[in-house]
């Protein structure tokens, strides 16, 4: 397929746009940030006029996409003043799904967040491990935004019944040189409370991505993307009943098991996270010790 990526120069979005072209995919990173190269063309995402031109063609590289992948944010709570991150991001989507939708793109996967699950959890989530089953509970401008664009996407389907969207609901993301922090957490298991200790690589962000469009349907789904373990060497049960005792936890909890339910992503995406910071650390020299 002809794919146009979004913030395809963003931590996750330069594993998207390489795994993507690794699939054998044509990949264009639509992006204002980053080296210009034969595949990156600068594009302002809160000018509607510049992405729906963009995506219907550009003279001498393409004459329209087969799907597309929205990235490009303000990745996070605090980077901006509030009323800059509710603007730039909740404009900027509604430009690329409005203009997508307008170019005849069928096929949109996009970065929603784990922040709608209720993050920083200072209030206790209904059970764990948290999937996407619960209403939505944003605690920040930027959450608020992510579920925001999430009713948008549930309507635009609803407009277009041809048209699939596919929200990502992706941990914090994290790069190989990452892991090395990793064993610091254990020492206060409150310092990453504020995701129930998840994580996701990359690459493993990438290949979800990869699965979303090639198992594209009809309709909207959200779905947690997450790997399978969390960041800590405590048993993931004891986490939960330190830090939110009353809590259900609904099954039987393995050794490390991430607190945010993949199930549904793997069923339904057929997707699997494959790189952990544990294998990582097995790899490196001294492992890092």
């Amino acid at each position: 397929m002809r794919i146009a990526v979004t913030g395809g120069s963003g931590k996750l979005g330069r594993h998207v746009v390489r795994g993507l072209a690794a699939d054998g995919h044509q990949v264009f990173n639509l992006d204002r940030a980053g080296e210009r190269g034969p595949g990156t063309v600068a594009v302002d995402l809160r000018n509607y006029g510049q992405v729906l031109d963009v995506l219907l063609g550009l003279d001498d590289r393409h004459n329209g996409f087969d799907a597309l992948v929205h990235l490009a944010a303000i990745p996070a709570p605090g980077l901006a003043p509030d009323a800059a991150t509710f603007e730039n991001n909740m404009l900027s989507t509604y430009n690329v799904f409005q203009a997508a939708r307008r170019a005849g793109i069928k096929k949109i996967a996009y970065a929603s967040s784990e922040t709608v699950l209720g993050l920083p959890f200072d209030t206790a989530p209904p059970y764990l491990p948290v999937d996407e089953e619960y209403p939505a509970r944003p605690e920040s401008t930027y959450s608020l935004v992510k579920h925001l664009e999430e009713t948008m996407a549930r309507e635009l389907v609803r407009w277009d019944p041809a048209l699939s969207i596919c929200a990502l609901r992706f941990s914090n993301v994290m790069d190989e040189a990452d892991y090395a922090a990793f064993p610091g957490y254990d020492a206060d298991p409150l310092a990453r409370k504020w995701n129930l200790w998840g994580y996701i690589d990359g690459r493993d962000g990438a290949r979800a991505v990869a699965c979303a469009l090639a198992t594209a349907r009809p309709g909207f789904e959200a779905y947690i993307i997450a790997n399978a373990d969390t960041v800590m060497s405590r048993h993931s049960a004891s986490l939960a009943a330190e830090v939110f005792p009353g809590v259900e936890v609904r099954r039987e909890l393995g050794e490390h098991e991430t607190l945010l339910c993949i199930d549904k992503a793997r069923r339904l995406l057929g997707w699997e996270p494959e790189h952990s910071w544990r294998t990582a650390r097995e790899a490196a020299p001294g492992g890092w010790d």
